[in-house]
């Protein structure tokens, strides 16, 4: 069944007052207007309880059968740095094929690392940094989730590993994916804070081929070849088995493959750095 498509709305040039009325009475809190971050579809702000809400719009077509709860259903990991979560609130927009949902968590002081997903300068983060990313990843892959990962709102399965690999790396012929395991799913540089280490934004957790934190978090590194370096070096394990190689090739796929942004400063090292991986494969 083909899913209706929402009609298109960037939360940065929308009215949100009446948005942001009811999320403060189902949640019963007040929000600090001026502290609000919008982004294209996400809006966050901080409480007068001392919390952080993050409200998002999504469509039907990417809610998909297994709900929409990826916070709420973090909540039940251990070992890994991230926000506590206290409630959420969800409804539907009438008239749309569109849900909104607001979480209610921890406040996190610390900045992300970078501003966008990808960084330009390396930075220079301690390595006690580095030993809690570790650790926090580390524990995350032992554990089980009920849920696939959605990275980019879209469920990963082996179809659509093999569909984007086919698409830029035709020469790869055997994208099976032995090894899957939960991830975050979206490990970018705008998702880790640091120093003090710790991971946000858990919408889109769930189970996935292994490596594929790894690789988002290496592959938005590429404009800075010593962190790229650095990452691949904390997480070899998870980047040089198979399923990670896939990965990282997966990674390279969305910023060097056939919709290409000349402008993309990852674009160079990723076209450079897919040779690399794809010869490996073959060896």
């Amino acid at each position: 069944m083909t899913l209706p498509v929402p009609r298109a709305v960037d939360l940065r040039r929308e009215s949100l007052d009446g948005v942001l009325d009811r999320v403060e009475r189902a949640l019963h809190v007040r929000l600090a207007r001026e502290t609000v971050v919008r982004k294209r579809r996400t809006v966050g702000a901080r409480t007068d309880r001392g919390t952080w809400v993050r409200i998002e719009r999504r469509g039907f077509d990417r809610i998909g059968a297994q709900g929409w709860n990826g916070p709420e259903s973090a909540a039940v990991l251990s070992g890994v740095v991230m926000p506590s979560w206290h409630a959420g609130f969800v409804w539907r927009e009438p008239g749309e094929p569109v849900m909104w949902r607001a979480d209610e968590m921890e406040l996190v002081n610390a900045s992300p690392v970078g501003r966008a997903a990808l960084v330009i300068e390396d930075p220079r983060l301690p390595d006690a940094w580095w030993s809690a990313l570790g650790a926090s990843l580390d524990a995350l892959a032992a554990q089980s989730a009920p849920r696939l990962a959605t990275p980019d709102t879209e469920t990963i399965t082996q179809e659509l590993v093999t569909s984007a690999l086919g698409e830029a790396f035709p020469e790869v012929t055997d994208t099976t994916v032995v090894e899957w395991r939960p991830a975050h799913a979206d490990l970018t540089w705008a998702n880790v804070t640091g120093p003090p280490f710790c991971m946000i934004d858990w919408e889109d957790w769930g189970m996935a081929p292994r490596g594929l934190d790894a690789a988002t978090l290496w592959g938005n590194s590429l404009a800075v070849p010593a962190l790229a370096e650095r990452v691949w070096s904390e997480r070899r394990p998870d980047l040089e088995c198979r399923s990670g190689r896939l990965m990282a090739l997966f990674f390279c796929a969305r910023v060097a493959g056939p919709h290409a942004d000349p402008a993309d400063p990852r674009l160079e090292p990723a076209r450079k750095e897919a040779t690399r991986i794809v010869a490996g494969l073959h060896d």
